[in-house]
Formats: C-alpha cells, sequence, structure tokens
C-alpha cells in the first residue's frame, strides 16, 4: 500500500549544520507553507523563507504555524525553537538531524566517567586559555580563572565602547527592568543559547548533559555557549548600546546573526563539540553522522545484534 503525502527527503541530502543560515526570530504573523519554502505574513506582507538552509526558526509571541510548515520543517531538518518576548525566554524545540547515536553515547560515557568528564571539562577550559598552561590547576582554580576572564572581558569592552558598566544584573522576569547594557547581553546570550542549542541537536548529542554545568536540561548548551561570549555575544551587546540603539533586542539579534557568521560560527561549533565528545578522531570530517538507518540490539557481550529478528528458534526458547 502506498504511503499517501510527499516522501521526506533522505538526510544525507539535507544542508549540513554548520552551512546553514544561523537562526531567524518572527513573531506576531502566521507561518505557512509555499512549495519548498516557509513563508511569514504579517501586516506589512510576505516573506518566504527557504527551509532547507535555516538552521534554527525562532517562533515569538502571536506566532501561528500551519501543520504544513511545519512538516517541511521537520523534513528539512531545521530546528524550530518557541520562545517569550523578544527571545528571552526558551520554551520547546524541534528534532535533530542526526541518525546515529555516537555523539549520544560518547557524550554519555563522558559525562557520567569521572576522569573523562574532568577531561572534557579541562578541554573546554583550555579553549579559553590557549596560551596558558592549566594542567595543574584545579576545577575551582579554573572557575575562578573563568570568573576573573570574563570581569575582565566586560571591563574591556566598557572602555572600548565609553558604555557605563558596573556589573551582570538581569532579572528573567523583567526584561525592561535592567539598564540598556545588561538588556543587550541578555538578548544577545539567548540568541547564542539558541543556535548552539540547534548545534547540538542537529548532531544528535543532548544538551542536557553537560560537563562544567550540571543538573539543567540545556546543561551542555551554556557550557558550549560559553567558548564563544567573549567573541560575540559580550562585544555585540556593547556596540549596540554605544551606538546608542532604539530597539535593543532586534538591533542585538541582528547583530549577533552577522558576527556569527562573520566567525564561522556553525561549522566551530559542531567541530568544537564533535573534538570534545570524540578526542583523537576526524572532528572536522564531512559528517552529520548520519549512519545507516538501522537499529541494533544491545548485548552484553559488547558485540550489537541485528534488530528485526525473531531470536526464539536461534536460542531454543520455550515459553
Amino acid at each position: 500500500m502506498k504511503i499517501p503525502g510527499v516522501p521526506p527527503p533522505e538526510l544525507p541530502d539535507l544542508v549540513r549544520a554548520q552551512d546553514r543560515i544561523s537562526f531567524l526570530y518572527r513573531d506576531r504573523c502566521i507561518i505557512h507553507r509555499d512549495s519548498n519554502a516557509i513563508t511569514a505574513t504579517d501586516a506589512k506582507g510576505t516573506v518566504h523563507i527557504p527551509a532547507a538552509s535555516l538552521g534554527v526558526l525562532l517562533l515569538g509571541p502571536g506566532t501561528s504555524v500551519s501543520h504544513q510548515a511545519m512538516m517541511l520543517l521537520a523534513d528539512n531538518g531545521a530546528t524550530v525553537v518557541w520562545v517569550g518576548e523578544q527571545g528571552v525566554r526558551y520554551y520547546a524545540h524541534g528534532r535533530s538531524l542526526a541518525r546515529s547515536s555516537r555523539l549520544l553515547v560518547a557524550q554519555a560515557a563522558a559525562v557520567t566517567h569521572r576522569d573523562r568528564r574532568l577531561a572534557v571539562a579541562r578541554a573546554m577550559y583550555d579553549m579559553r586559555f590557549p596560551n596558558e598552561d592549566t594542567g595543574k590547576l584545579t576545577m575551582q582554580q579554573l572557575r575562578g580563572r573563568e570568573g576573573a576572564r570574563v570581569r575582565r572581558t566586560y571591563r574591556e569592552h566598557a572602555r572600548r565602547t565609553k558604555v557605563t558598566w558596573t556589573h551582570r544584573d538581569y532579572d528573567p522576569d523583567n526584561f525592561t527592568g535592567s539598564d540598556p547594557i545588561n538588556q543587550a547581553l541578555s538578548a544577545a546570550h539567548v540568541c547564542l543559547y539558541g543556535v548552539v542549542h540547534a548545534v547540538i541537536v542537529a548532531l544528535g548529542a543532548a544538551p542536557g548533559l553537560g560537563f562544567i554545568h550540571t543538573g539543567h536540561e540545556r546543561s551542555f548548551v551554556y557550557d558550549i555557549a560559553d567558548l564563544y561570549k567573549a567573541e560575540i555575544s559580550i562585544p555585540v551587546a556593547f556596540d549596540v548600546v554605544a551606538a546608542n540603539s532604539a530597539d535593543i533586542p532586534a538591533d542585538t539579534r541582528r547583530a549577533v546573526r552577522d558576527k556569527i557568521f562573520e566567525l564561522d560560527l556553525l561549522d566551530r561549533c559542531a567541530a568544537d563539540i564533535r573534538r570534545l565528545l570524540l578526542p583523537g578522531s576526524d572532528a572536522d570530517a564531512d559528517s552529520h553522522d548520519f549512519g545507516d538507518d538501522v537499529v541494533n540490539l544491545w548485548d552484553e557481550s559488547g558485540v550489537e545484534m541485528p534488530s528485526g529478528i525473531n531470536y526464539a528458534d536461534e536460542y531454543e526458547v520455550d515459553f
């Protein structure tokens, strides 16, 4: 019997996560489908969005999305994220581009083994201090050095842009209650979190299995995003405020998107995640870890067994 509907594309034929448009934010509009494009219609008209090359679609308040639009986004492996006003709250997300669980298994094995977890955490800190010997520092000392680095970064950009800076201060329940620079930082960090989350999910890793951060559903997102804040979200936030922006959230999102493109972040992020979770492997390989569309069965011998087979006769099991 023929299954009705258009068959989805094969995952290996899709645009790689690191080659996609980083993210697009839309609110107060209707998201629908026109052939192989997503459409966003509001009072100003209709905009066509190429679904096949979109990394993340952030859907804000007042957004309605059709069944056909979600089918197209899912078929093309685009991550859909439902967010709050101005993109500063995260509610839900879509699917993965990966079929293989290789990266996920490696992540779970490393995060549940003390020495392996420590090695990954140290590797993350080493990426922040490329010209320093941190091999003999304890985790407590590394956390202290990282805190000093972030504080110094804030001060340096404050001097560069002449923006008044005191300290990081924000209320998740009151975005506009913060001063302009803290509003810009919040908006910039959220954009970065969304993009990093999309890459993690697209590669088949788990957002909740963090190595430095722990106990939260996006611990690994915060781990990876922290690698890039000093290059992306922090300088962008100070630049936006220094330019006397009249719409800090919107201008910050656009500036973050430009910076992500300029620094080729999607490619870097995908390679960094593979390098951290699969040390010694070809982290830059042109691969989504698709693997074959095959499900195997686990065996205590360590040898995977093919599924889809009734093993009752082979093992002479009699019930």
